[in-house]
């Protein structure tokens, strides 16, 4: 569990606060501020939230993995206007869903 990334996750990002220098998991040894300090329970949620969010993100990480650069993309696009416009944008979609095909959300 990275408490850093909990507390911000908890919006509790105001406080001021000091962990121990143990092996992890980490403990707050010290805490200031308006809000009261977040409990091990707090902290142990906010984390699932956190590996739940990014898990479900997976999909996107795969595709953005596979797709085109984006300069690439920009220079197809700025080609095409020019030129055969439909042809290059319809090998495109095609490319971008067939992606999006091999990792459905």
């Amino acid at each position: 569990m990275d408490i850093h990334l909990c507390i911000d996750h908890l919006k509790l990002n105001l406080n001021s606060y000091r962990l121990d220098q143990s092996n992890p998991p980490h403990e707050i040894i010290g805490w200031d501020g308006p809000d009261p300090q977040p409990t091990f329970s707090e902290l142990s949620t906010a984390w699932a939230e956190i590996e739940a969010t990014h898990d479900a993100q997976e999909y996107a990480r795969n595709r953005q993995a596979e797709y085109p650069p984006l300069n690439d993309l920009i220079v197809a696009l700025w080609e095409n206007v020019v030129e055969e416009r439909a042809a290059s944008v319809i090998a495109l979609e095609t490319e971008r869903q067939a992606i999006k095909t091999k990792y459905p959300k």
